[in-house]
């Protein structure tokens, strides 16, 4: 969008041109079948994601590529194998690299970054097997230009393993966490009890019997005592990335504005309105 207006200021567009290309900017289909909401960065400081699930693997392939291609970065969750070898070439065939996060992907046009913002988000996960969901999140928070970090396997079935992990990642400064569990789904509850920041509760669905699909992790953690705790769905790790980016964004934002804001009036002379 600062390209399309950059040049419509240099006289390089006219203005009914920069008009098309903004809203083509905002909608973009792709063979009549998919619409690619390439404004959604802008209008909300979250990337779109393309889920692989339920799509051709050629055709979610070349759903992520074309954003990448479009907006520098194009995010893929819930990828199979032949969706990825998919990604994996047509990324190559347009001279895009990819980078993978257990089961979701980036892809990145060659030279692109995401803008760094201010904002820390950390992830913990009760074991290893739920690292496929809390590295979607990780995804969402790293293509939104926010530092991430993970900390696994710290699950309450042995409790000492939790508190040198959480202790270390607390000194970190996170501003919101992120917690990961299948089985019982007690961890989110559990560390929620013990920090003072927003956290983030991620079901997964690994487990035994009735409560196997995650069922049993998603009703632990909306029956919490824990106050404070915040749920999303099954697996939802592109959700809860995206929750986590929202408030972590809104926490060093205020913070900058904050302290801004006592600079000048430190600057200011007293009894100045500043």
């Amino acid at each position: 969008m600062r390209s399309i207006l950059r040049r419509l200021l240099a006289g390089e567009l006219s203005e009914a041109e920069a008009e098309a290309e903004l809203r083509r900017v905002q909608l973009d289909e792709l063979g009549g079948r998919a619409r690619l909401d390439l404004g959604r960065t802008h209008r909300r400081g979250l990337p779109e994601v393309v889920l692989a699930g339920g799509k051709e693997p050629a055709e979610a392939a070349r759903l992520v590529v074309a954003l990448a291609m479009e907006q520098g970065q194009g995010l893929i969750s819930r990828l199979e194998p032949d969706c990825r070898r998919d990604v994996e070439r047509q990324a190559a065939e347009a001279g895009c690299s990819v980078l993978f996060y257990h089961s979701a992907a980036r892809v990145l046009r060659p030279g692109f970054a995401p803008e760094p913002r201010p904002g820390r988000v950390a992830v913990l996960t009760a074991g290893t097997a739920d690292l496929a969901a809390a590295d979607e999140a990780r995804m969402v928070v790293e293509a939104a230009g926010l530092e991430a970090r993970i900390e696994a396997d710290v699950g309450v079935a042995g409790l000492h393993r939790l508190i040198g992990p959480l202790t270390e990642t607390l000194a970190w400064e996170p501003d919101v966490l992120v917690v990961a569990a299948g089985m019982d789904g007690v961890l989110p509850g559990v560390v929620a009890g013990l920090v003072d920041l927003p956290v983030i509760g991620l079901p997964v669905g690994v487990g035994y019997g009735a409560g196997g699909g995650g069922e049993a992790a998603l009703l632990t953690m909306l029956q919490s005592c824990s106050t404070g705790l915040v749920v999303v769905n099954v697996d939802n790790g592109i959700g809860a990335g995206a929750g986590a980016v929202l408030i972590a964004g809104r926490c060093a934002d205020r913070s900058a504005g904050a302290e801004m804001r006592r600079s000048r009036r430190a600057r200011s002379p007293r009894g100045s309105p500043g």
